[in-house]
């Protein structure tokens, strides 16, 4: 998810591939800080084998780092954690190159394209699969609608954009994807290592009390896991058991992947019956656009302020009486396509910090709920 408000948690904009991930029936079923990071100790031919194969016998584990034990002594206090539990877990975790590449953006000028981006999740084998999906669960998608005031369709695009419905979860050691970023997260961009940090430590308190083994356990390059893609902190915090069963199972169960994706993007401020946008004509005049688009996604300007500069917004948007956001969406070397966001297109990008991943999410469900 792209879950933790963490734009690589999920779908990254355009020039990034998705992330993707059966399913049960009713019935049974942030940002981070800047630190300053420790060099690390390991040999650059140790990473080169690690490289070819990450699983060998050879790949470089972090048992030999002092700070990383000092991470899992330190962890283990805040957390109620055993220690020598912690140390032991850590001391196994390998650096995966691959992570530390995958993490990395697009090369600078990569022109982003909505258009593009679009098409790769508005296709066939989601549409298909999003129906299967919807028909199979159609009981606790209502649900979570009556409960959350969330509707079918966002749920239902979430979970096709990051793993079309299980297909796709991911194939990293979570222990290893969270120790490579949290340890050696490479330069060249934004230093997130203190996220990555706090991820790691929340996934080895998640371990520890749903009785996981943190040696087995599978996700994204992020450490992102499950159908709907989330980080173990929003596990923690926003999962729930939706079919009652006692346990919540993010893999195995339709009805808690439903109402976790659901309780979350309402802990981000979804609004029952709110639209997530609505069409509207940029100003002609560059300084009245720059203006409106200057606060980007974040809901600044009343239907009455848009007018003011000369956006002409369509009927709804111009009764809407929320606050608004100019949300641009590039499309190479042709047109942008611009949309008045409301409150709800912002929780939905909560979910992943991208405006062409909240559209995208929009625009897949809404094709699946049209063919359904």
């Amino acid at each position: 998810m792209l879950a933790a408000g963490l734009a690589v948690a999920g779908t990254s904009p355009p020039a990034a591939a998705a992330t993707a991930t059966g399913t049960k029936a009713p019935g049974k079923q942030a940002g981070s800080s800047k630190t300053t990071r420790p060099k690390a100790s390991t040999p650059s031919k140790a990473r080169a084998a690690a490289a070819r194969d990450e699983g060998a016998a050879e790949a470089v584990t972090y048992g030999g780092r002092e700070d990383v034990m000092r991470f899992a002594d330190e962890a283990a206090q805040r957390q109620g954690l055993d220690a020598a539990w912690a140390r032991g877990q850590l001391e196994r975790a390998r650096y995966l190159p691959r992570v530390a590449q995958l993490i990395m953006p697009p090369p600078a000028g990569t022109a982003k394209n909505w258009a593009a981006y679009r098409d790769r999740f508005v296709e066939p084998v989601r549409l298909r699969a999003g129906r299967a999906f919807w028909a199979a669960n159609a009981a606790w998608l209502a649900l979570a609608e009556e409960r959350w005031g969330v509707p079918p369709e966002i749920v239902v695009g979430i979970i096709g954009v990051e793993t079309i419905y299980g297909q796709h979860m991911g194939g990293f050691r979570v222990l290893d994807a969270l120790a490579t970023l949290a340890f050696d997260f490479p330069s060249g961009r934004r230093d997130r290592s203190a996220f990555f940090r706090d991820e790691l430590e929340q996934f080895l308190r998640l371990c520890r009390d749903q009785g996981l083994d943190p040696q087995a356990e599978r996700g994204s390059f992020a450490g992102a896991m499950g159908l709907p893609q989330f980080m173990p902190s929003s596990i923690r915090q926003w999962a729930v058991d939706f079919d009652g069963d006692g346990r919540i199972d993010l893999r195995g169960s339709a009805a808690d992947v439903i109402g976790s994706v659901a309780h979350y993007l309402a802990g981000f401020g979804w609004q029952r019956g709110l639209a997530t946008h609505h069409a509207v004509a940029v100003p002609v005049d560059v300084a009245d656009r720059a203006v409106l688009l200057a606060p980007d996604i974040v809901p600044t300007f009343t239907a009455q302020a848009f007018a003011e500069r000369g956006a002409v917004l369509d009927e709804a948007g111009r009764q809407r009486a929320g606050l608004l956001a100019l949300v641009e969406l590039q499309n190479g070397a042709a047109a942008p396509t611009y949309v008045a966001g409301t409150a709800n297109f912002y929780a939905i990008t909560r979910y992943n910090w991208s405006s062409y991943y909240a559209m995208a999410v929009i625009s897949l469900g809404e094709a699946i709920k049209a063919g359904r």
